[in-house]
């Protein structure tokens, strides 16, 4: 019987031995590349802040301080790419720097780069390295040729304080900032959508309504030009000119459907799922266990979920029937969608699954496709779950 070879963790190397292995020379290469590097750094850092807060009383000294804590940034990535590499450490990348719009203005964009947190990190973790690299070099080098039999486990002494000093000061500072990251990314996929909508609405009432309603209007001016001449002609338009105001008038409730149901609105996600359900040409089955209706933002995405995800049952599924369930769980909304079709569905299908996904993780929910080849298909949505009333309280409070 053979024995597979040793692979690390995520979070470090395998245990030490005494062979000198190839984990061990990796992090013999990191201790003897410690000296290069925290020179390099230490200069960077002594020149960046030194002559940033030098020039100070000048109009030029903060704005150098800036770009040199976003350039400590640099080398606070090269550092990790270097432990990642050598050391094994998993670290996350923080988060970047806030984004400034213009309109900010210059010294919103300086104030913001002035108390980064990730950038002064960096600076420390250049000032306290030069020492450090110095005594690693030392020791490293001088047990290569006179500590050898020991010195693999002198290394993985020395660099285990290396990856404490990483993660220490490298990593990201909590869970908090990962969080900001995260809100800033969601916050540039609901403008998106945000605007992909607009777009879709000044669409349709350009190409339907708007365009029905000018030709009406046209209409009913020459029926008013045969009024008096041609009496019967002029009728014969009028009729057309009301089939006409009823076509628009039902393209303007589609429309208005599709921004927010009246019926969801007035009796909640049982009727407008059902509602929904009736107009896809599969058979649908609705159930609906809620103890009461969820704050109306989350209401209104559960709504477009289901109706998107139906839309692409009738298109795409070939199914004989699909069923529609939404409950709750604790602090969830829960919404599964299943049809016996010919499965297959992928995020990057082009039937708005990857939309959606995006769409439900701007706000903290998730997007699970379940559509093997052959089918049966099945999605499953969460949604954080808020009350109404507390919502309701929470506008009041904020209009007080």
């Amino acid at each position: 019987m053979t024995m597979s070879p040793q692979v690390p963790d995520h979070d470090g190397p395998p245990p030490v031995r005494f062979a000198f292995d190839r984990w061990t020379w990796k992090e013999i290469a990191h201790l003897l590349a410690n000296l290069p590097m925290a020179i390099a750094g230490f200069v960077y850092t002594v020149l960046m802040v030194s002559i940033g807060v030098g020039l100070a009383v000048t109009v030029i000294g903060l704005p150098l301080l800036a770009l040199g804590l976003q350039g400590a940034r640099l080398l606070g990535r090269g550092e990790r790419g270097r432990a990642r590499g050598l050391l094994g450490v998993r670290i996350e990348e923080p988060s970047p720097m806030a984004r400034v719009r213009r309109e900010e203005g210059f010294f919103a964009w300086l104030w913001s780069s002035l108390k980064d947190p990730v950038g002064w990190r960096a600076v420390l973790y250049g000032f306290i390295r030069l020492p450090w690299g110095v005594v690693t070099f030392t020791v490293t080098l001088v047990s290569l040729f006179v500590l050898w039999p020991v010195l693999p486990y002198t290394a993985r002494l020395l660099t285990n304080a290396d990856r404490a000093m990483v993660r220490g000061l490298l990593s990201p500072s909590d869970e908090l900032e990962r969080r900001i990251a995260e809100l800033e990314s969601d916050r540039g996929v609901v403008v998106d959508t945000a605007a992909a909508d607009l777009r879709r609405i000044e669409r349709d009432l350009h190409d339907g309504a708007q365009a029905r309603l000018v030709a009406l209007a046209m209409g009913l001016g020459l029926a008013k030009e045969k009024l008096t001449n041609d009496p019967e002609a002029a009728a014969r338009m009028v009729d057309e000119a009301h089939g006409e105001v009823k076509v628009a008038l039902q393209e303007l409730r589609d429309l208005a459907r599709g921004i927010h149901p009246a019926v969801l609105t007035d009796r909640g996600l049982d009727a407008a799922l059902s509602a929904i359900a009736s107009r896809c040409t599969v058979p649908v089955t609705v159930g609906v266990d809620l103890p009461g209706r969820p704050a109306q933002a989350i209401e209104g995405i559960a709504y477009f979920t289901v109706s998107e995800l139906l839309q692409n049952v009738s298109k795409h599924s070939g199914a004989r029937s699909a069923s529609v369930d939404v409950w709750r769980s604790a602090d969830r909304l829960l919404i599964q969608v299943a049809d016996d079709g010919r499965g297959g569905a992928s995020m990057d299908g082009g039937t708005g699954m990857a939309g959606l996904a995006e769409r439900l993780g701007a706000v903290d929910g998730l997007f699970v496709l379940d559509s093997p080849a052959g089918g049966p298909t099945t999605v499953t949505a969460e949604l954080p779950w808020r009350d109404r009333e507390s919502e309701k309280s929470a506008a009041g409070a904020r209009t007080a």
